[in-house]
């Protein structure tokens, strides 16, 4: 998670357009008149916006928590164990 307001804002921000792109194919496919193609490509282009999300939050956390010099092993531990389980999840 970000930890400062701006780091928030900014991830809210993405969070915003994907959803733009979320509301857009679900018009797209009400209006049964897109091509194939053009749902795809849309498709696509969420999935890419939810995993440079993924990536944006991944490397925040990694960075303050994981990587925090003034943290215990056992905590390091069990911060890594999570992410190596949301990581698990994310990929299947």
């Amino acid at each position: 998670m970000a930890h400062t307001k701006e780091g928030r804002k900014k991830l809210l921000n993405r969070v915003r357009r994907i959803k733009g792109q979320i509301d857009a194919l679900e018009m797209a496919l009400e209006q049964e008149i897109s091509d194939c193609s053009a749902v795809l490509q849309q498709i696509a282009s969420i999935r890419g916006a939810v995993g440079g999300l993924m990536m944006t939050v991944l490397e925040g956390h990694i960075r303050e928590h994981i990587g925090a010099e003034n943290i215990s092993p056992k905590q390091r531990n069990a911060d890594t164990e999570q992410v190596i389980s949301v990581l698990r999840s994310y990929v299947k």
